[in-house]
């Protein structure tokens, strides 16, 4: 349908309602107070807990599945020797959604000038978490395509909040932004998404 993708994507606005009940409680809590001592049980919990959606996150920025990979056990390893440095401050997923992206983003610094290598057309859709709410192959396809149209912060986090079901409060987090912030972004880049799929022109702002 002309309007599928649109409406698919409006289930980030029906998030808020299940937000203003969410508990500020980190449900790692207890695995992480486990890590720290010393129960390495608590880490492998952690890895099956988060190994998949990392994957795709780091997938996303780096078109590419074996640094996707690679990225992902990089930020597990930060995570097991950095675990003495958490504070708590932000929840657990937001700590290694963070070591995560920033480890990409410095991949793809460092790798500039190579070529990226090919994936499968699906690969950044269809088995990233909340994908089964998307549409067709082909229409996430068309999406991924428009997305990859909007402005920096606004692909961030629309792609946080589509793709890995964040709230908004961390998507804030996570895009060095307030939680208001994130939603104004998250507005603009619904609309403009909108007009990608139409096929007509707008301010991306």
């Amino acid at each position: 349908m002309r309007y599928a993708l649109a409406e698919r994507l409006d289930m980030g606005v029906r998030f808020r309602a299940s937000e203003a009940t969410e508990r500020d409680v980190d449900p790692d809590a207890a695995l992480v107070a486990r890590l720290r001592g010393g129960d390495r049980r608590a880490f492998d919990e952690l890895v099956r807990r988060y190994q998949r959606p990392l994957y795709h996150l780091a997938l996303r920025y780096l078109r590419n599945e074996a640094d996707a990979a690679d990225t992902t056990q990089r930020a597990f390893v930060r995570v097991f020797k950095s675990i003495g440095r958490f504070r708590g401050e932000a929840s657990f997923r937001t700590w290694i959604y963070r070591i995560a992206i920033n480890l990409a983003l410095n991949h793809i610094r460092d790798h500039r000038r190579e070529r990226a290598t090919e994936i499968s057309d699906d690969a950044l859709t269809t088995d990233a978490i909340g994908a089964d709410r998307m549409a067709s192959a082909q229409d996430s396809m068309r999406l991924r395509a428009a997305i990859e149209h909007l402005p920096p912060k606004q692909r961030m986090v629309i792609e946080l909040r589509v793709y890995d079901e964040l709230p908004f409060r961390e998507v804030g987090e996570l895009c060095d932004c307030t939680e208001n912030a994130a939603k104004v972004n998250f507005h603009h880049a619904m609309r403009r998404l909108r007009q990608l799929m139409d096929g007509s022109t707008g301010d991306s702002r």
